[in-house]
């Protein structure tokens, strides 16, 4: 073959061979790039997310990552366009965000309650179903309790039902926010043999408890709603919505549904499902 068509065969040969490969890991780079789940700690420390995600990348082929902070930051990640999905606790900040336009659609997805730990021995005498009267009491005895403090859904729960108790701003000596996670919460609550009020689905995987026991629960104001929903590419265009939307019609079909009602710790269920589209 004349050495100049040999050139320009080997070298149109060698164009062509690529095209293949480099659509081959465009495709694969697209494929393993995850989505980011801003989430509540309480989702992440209960363990559900070792059941809910794998059963999602089965079904899906679609990784998640998930950033675990207070519900409020959770919130101001979407916000900021730092994260694809929100999975969160506070019904009245969703529903704000998503007035706002920062969320597309709020849909609640599932629920579990609060409860308060303390000290079995109970000095402050708040066993029972009444949260409010409980807190009253912590307050009047000025009770060892230690609050998130950190914008969570349950820090805003919480602050709800000092509310309702009658203290407005709880400041009694020691009362102490950690500015910490649910499991950080409990670590200090279980050192200091502190009260603490907790969501049900951190209790139930919470190993370090010392002292510790449920004191009240059984409170119909100690439902704890979770909900879903997709950031708003309208606000911020590199929101993986295609991928999003998947997750999200996942989670509150049959199939994820039941994944969460799956998820059990010790013979017990941490979440119950009741999505509604």
């Amino acid at each position: 073959m004349n050495p100049t068509l040999y050139s320009r065969f080997f070298k149109h040969f060698r164009a062509v061979a690529l095209v293949p490969l480099a659509w081959a890991a465009t495709v694969s780079i697209a494929q393993t790039q995850p989505i980011v789940m801003a989430s509540t700690t309480s989702t992440e420390q209960s363990g559900l997310f070792g059941t809910l995600l794998p059963a999602f990348k089965q079904a899906s082929g679609i990784d998640i990552k998930v950033v675990a902070l207070g519900t409020g930051q959770a919130i101001d990640m979407g916000r900021r366009g730092d994260a694809d999905v929100l999975f969160v606790h506070d019904q009245v900040a969703e529903e704000k965000v998503v007035a706002e336009g920062f969320a597309i659609k709020r849909f609640p997805v599932m629920y579990n309650d609060f409860v308060l730990v303390g000290p079995a021995a109970d000095p402050a005498k708040t066993k029972g179903k009444d949260i409010t009267e409980a807190l009253r009491k912590l307050n009047a005895a000025n009770a060892n309790f230690v609050s998130r403090g950190d914008k969570s859904g349950t820090h805003a729960a919480e602050l709800r039902y000092w509310k309702s108790a009658g203290v407005d701003n709880p400041a009694f000596t020691n009362y102490k926010a950690c500015g910490c996670g649910m499991g950080p919460a409990l670590n200090i609550g279980s050192s200091s043999n502190a009260y603490v009020l907790t969501d049900r689905g951190t209790w139930l995987s919470f190993k370090n408890r010392g002292e510790l026991v449920v004191l009240v629960e059984g409170d119909t104001r100690l439902f704890n709603q979770y909900g879903v929903m997709v950031v708003n590419p309208a606000k911020h265009p590199q929101v993986k919505l295609a991928e999003a939307q998947k997750f999200v019609d996942w989670v509150i079909s049959p199939a994820g549904q039941a994944s969460i009602a799956s998820y059990k710790i010790g013979g017990e269920q941490l979440f119950f499902p009741n999505a509604t589209k």
